[in-house]
């Protein structure tokens, strides 16, 4: 299992570069591009997430192995962040329409989940 989700993402990786290799793209290539990334981005969370909720995957890491797992995650997924609220703002600058679509997503999100989701 693990070594293709290993070629996979490998795949992925060289999929990503050869986008950003590209020239003159236009809009809606660069959506479909942008499109990939995040989808990339979604595939390697799910597998992040079945790996921290499996605690006999988690049980083969030592401490140190977990401190510095959490310290990346987190710097990434802070930078992350910081990029979303940047584009959110630009977006709401822009036209309303982006933030109300953004907004109304994140509510069908919740009323869809029975569980409660705690940041």
């Amino acid at each position: 299992m693990s070594e293709g989700w290993i070629q996979a993402s490998e795949r992925a990786l060289e999929q990503i570069r050869r986008l950003l290799e590209r020239k003159d793209m236009d809009r809606l290539e660069l959506v479909q591009s942008m499109r990939f990334v995040l989808m990339a981005l979604h595939r390697s969370l799910l597998g992040w997430m079945n790996w921290v909720n499996n605690p006999d995957i988690m049980v083969a890491f030592n401490r140190d192995e977990l401190v510095e797992m959490n310290r990346r995650l987190a710097e990434f997924v802070q930078e992350f962040i910081k990029y979303d609220i940047e584009v959110t703002k630009q977006g709401a600058r822009k036209s309303g329409v982006a933030v109300e679509a953004r907004e109304e997503a994140e509510e069908r999100a919740r009323r869809g989940s029975g569980e409660t989701f705690y940041i």
